[in-house]
């Protein structure tokens, strides 16, 4: 994770309002982009977008028979988002949750509305998650994004086709289309993921760098912010279904079901895939232990090799006189001397190498390469094989 992302990190999971304060406080995060609101609203005949300046004329949007869909995308003007609720009636309870992006997924009864809290990440900034709050009545839905990224593209597009069921349902099926297109992007955040997986994977098997360990490390942050992200969303979908509201039809809790299996089916791929991680850091861990040690085989050959070598040099280095005694390396003397020597050193490092060959630390020892030749294992492995 860069320095850029754990700043983000913080910033998103910090509390706006200051310890002690009264509830219902709204606080907005200086940095947040500034709101901007986009009012919809459309029934099976009609259709009606616009983007707001004044939030006062909110009223004269709400008519008899259609739907109404506020989207506010940016939080950073906490009085903008008070008269928001107020032309909506949103408790401010609701809307200090909204302007606190700490919460996790949730799901809230204030009787005359549904608030869901859930949370998407936008990819640039992954593993950071952003808050989106959803407010459902029976006329209107609203949605509160953190900054200018339009989650709902896909749903617009279906809103502006007609026919369309969406236009033909009322608020609760567009509340369910937009908690379904939240849900359908974790998808290919998940394969995305797995796609890293399975590169990592390779890495690790053919060419471990000392880059690996790190990279593992971020993917798990990835898919742990995933995880919170996406458990509570199971049970805010299983209350969503179970909900008594009337706001809710029974039309609807069956898409509510259908996007149910999803976030289950989410569920299984992430835990599938968070296993992965930890495998591949003991597979890496055990490739460098396995490199290490054939290096260290291979300098403990040179060193014993060398060993005898070194020490026949050694002798033939003594400065003895031969001509003061007849036991003073009298080969010295000798005509073929100096290449008996040398044939000497060579034969000795042949047979240590065909003695280290013979046991099995140079490859194979030529026991096992009979048995492998005619098909058959060696009988230690079979013993080991047969004992329980």
């Amino acid at each position: 994770m860069s320095a850029s992302q754990d700043r983000r990190h913080l910033r998103v999971h910090a509390r706006r309002t200051l310890p002690g304060a009264a509830p219902g406080t709204l606080e907005s995060d200086p940095g947040a982009p500034k709101p901007r609101i986009r009012v919809t609203r459309f029934d099976e005949k009609e259709l009606v977008e616009e983007e707001l300046t004044d939030v006062t004329v909110l009223a004269q949007w709400r008519t008899p028979g259609a739907t109404l869909w506020v989207d506010c995308a940016g939080l950073g003007d906490a009085s903008i988002i008070k008269r928001l609720g107020e032309e909506l009636g949103l408790h401010a309870l609701s809307l200090e949750d909204v302007l606190n992006v700490h919460q996790r997924p949730k799901l809230e009864d204030y009787e005359d509305y549904l608030y869901v809290v859930i949370r998407q990440s936008p990819g640039k900034d992954f593993p950071v998650t952003e808050q989106v709050s959803l407010f459902l009545g029976k006329d209107f839905v609203a949605t509160f994004q953190e900054d200018e990224f339009d989650w709902f593209q896909p749903v617009r597009e279906r809103l502006r086709r007609s026919p369309s069921r969406v236009r033909r349902s009322g608020s609760d099926f567009l509340a369910y289309s937009l908690l379904d297109a939240v849900v359908d992007h974790y998808f290919p955040l998940l394969e995305q993921t797995g796609e890293r997986l399975e590169q990592l994977e390779e890495e690790v098997v053919n060419a471990p760098s000392p880059g690996i360990p790190a990279r593992l490390l971020a993917v798990r942050h990835e898919l742990l912010a995933l995880r919170r992200a996406i458990w509570p969303l199971r049970e805010v979908i299983s209350a969503l279904q179970r909900e008594d509201s009337e706001i809710v039809s029974q039309e609807t809790r069956v898409y509510l079901r259908d996007c149910y299996d999803h976030v289950v089916q989410l569920i299984d791929v992430l835990e599938s895939l968070r296993e992965v991680p930890g495998s591949l850091m003991d597979v890496y861990l055990s490739s460098v232990s396995n490199r290490m040690n054939e290096v260290m085989k291979v300098l403990t050959v040179i060193a014993t090799v060398f060993i005898p070598l070194t020490f026949v040099s050694s002798i033939y280095g003594m400065n003895f006189d031969p001509k003061s005694s007849p036991f003073n390396m009298p080969e010295l003397t000798w005509y073929w001397g100096y290449p008996f020597a040398l044939l000497l050193m060579a034969l000795i490092a042949v047979g240590l190498l065909v003695y280290f060959r013979r046991q099995g630390w140079l490859g194979e020892s030529r026991a096992v390469r009979r048995l492998r030749e005619r098909g058959k294992r060696p009988r230690t492995l079979q013993r080991r094989q047969r004992t329980p």
